[in-house]
C-alpha cells in the first residue's frame, strides 16, 4: 500500500489544524529551561562526547522534533559507516552481560511494524517488561518503529529500554532512499551510571495512538507520542504525570563531534526570547536559559552525512 506522503498520523489534515492551533495558544505559557553542555572534546568519531542536558523544576510535556538537515537536497552521496579512526585508546570500561539473542515482530498493520531484539551482551544487565494490549513481553534490548512508506518499509524511531536512549528520523526525501539516524536523546529524570541514562521500570505501546508509555525507576510516568510523519519532519510529544525536578535533567541530548566536517552535531541556536535566537559552536557552548533549543549541522558531515537535526521546544506544565 503507498502512504500519501502529505499523511498524518491520527486524524488526517485536522491533527495538522489540532498541532498549529495548539502551538500558538501554547506559546505565551511556555517555559524556559535551562541548557547545560558537558561535552568534552575527543578524536573518535564513534565516541558520544557530546552531552546537553536540560533543568526545570516544572517542566510536564514538550516536544522532540528530528528534521533534515537544511543541506539534505544538496546530498549525491551518503556516509553512515562507522569510523574507528583514532579510536585504539576508547575503551569502555561498562560491564558486559551476555544474554540469548532473540527477535520478535510484536506488532504488525499492513502499514505498521514493532519490532524487538534481544542482543547476545549488553552493557547493563536488566531487560525492561514490555506491554502492547494484554500481553507483556520479558523486555527487549531495542525495539524499532516501522512505517511503510512508497512500497518498502522505513524505520522511523528506535528506543532502548535498558538505558533509555531513542533515536527518531523522518521520512527519506524524494532523492534519497535511506537516511541515518545520528543523535540520541532521553527523556525522565536523566542521571549518570558510567554514561547518561534514564532508568526505566516498564514500558508499554499503544499501536492505535502510536505512543509509548513508561515508568520511571525512580517514580513517575511517561508519554512519547508519534504526532506527526513526513519526509522533512518527525515530531514527538512527550508528557510527565509530574515534574522530574530541578535537580536532575527532564531530557537530554547525546552525540558525537569531533571538528566540524566529522560531526553528528556542530552548532547550537536557542531561542531566549520570542522571534530571537543566540548562536554557538557545540565545544564552545557552556550554559544558557532558553524556550528552544536547534542542535544540528550548517554544513556536510563525513559522519553520518544524512543524520537528522534536533530541536527541543514547546515547554509547558
Amino acid at each position: 500500500m503507498r502512504l500519501d506522503r502529505r499523511r498524518v498520523l491520527g486524524s488526517g489534515a485536522g491533527l495538522f489544524a489540532a498541532l498549529g492551533s495548539g502551538r500558538g495558544a501554547r506559546a505565551a505559557d511556555e517555559l524556559f529551561v535551562k541548557i547545560v553542555n558537558r561535552s568534552e572534546p575527543t578524536a573518535c568519531a564513534e565516541k558520544d562526547n557530546v552531552t546537553l542536558e536540560l533543568f526545570s523544576e516544572e517542566v510536564r510535556r514538550f516536544e522532540v522534533e528530528a528534521v533534515h538537515p537544511a543541506y539534505i537536497g544538496t546530498l549525491n552521496v551518503d556516509r553512515w559507516l562507522p569510523d574507528l579512526t583514532n579510536c585504539e585508546q576508547v575503551v569502555s570500561t561498562a560491564p558486559v552481560y551476555s544474554f540469548h539473542p532473540a527477535r520478535k515482530t510484536i506488532y504488525e498493520t499492513v502499514e505498521w511494524q514493532l519490532i524487538g531484539y534481544v542482543f547476545a551482551k549488553f552493557w547493563r544487565p536488566t531487560l525492561v517488561p514490555f506491554r502492547v494490549g494484554e500481553v507483556v513481553h520479558e523486555g527487549f534490548h531495542v525495539l524499532q518503529l516501522w512505517t511503510r512508506f512508497q512500497e518498502r518499509a522505513e524505520e522511523i524511531l528506535v528506543v532502548y529500554p535498558g538505558d533509555g536512549y531513542w533515536r527518531a528520523r523522518p521520512l527519506p526525501p524524494a532523492h534519497l532512499r535511506w537516511t541515518a539516524y545520528g543523535t540520541s536523546f532521553l527523556v525522565g529524570p536523566v542521571e549518570t551510571d558510567g554514561r547518561p541514562i534514564v532508568d526505566i521500570a516498564a514500558m508499554a505501546f499503544d499501536p492505535e495512538s502510536k505512543t509509548f508509555s513508561f515508568d520511571f525507576v525512580r517514580g513517575g510516568k511517561g508519554t512519547l507520542r508519534l504526532a506527526r510523519l513526513d519526509q522533512e519532519r518527525i515530531l514527538l510529544e512527550v508528557a510527565f504525570d509530574r515534574p522530574v525536578g530541578g535537580e536532575r535533567p527532564f531530557a537530554a541530548l547525546r552525540s558525537m563531534y569531533v571538528t566540524e566536517h566529522n560531526a553528528d552535531v556542530a552548532r547550537l541556536a536557542w531561542r531566549v526570547r520570542e522571534g530571537h535566537f543566540e548562536e554557538a559552536p557545540v565545544m564552545a557552548f557552556r550554559e544558557a536559559v532558553g524556550r528552544e533549543l536547534w542542535a544540528g549541522r550548517l554544513v556536510p558531515s563525513r559522519h553520518n552525512t544524512s543524520a537528522p537535526d534536533m530541536v527541543l521546544r514547546a515547554f509547558g506544565r
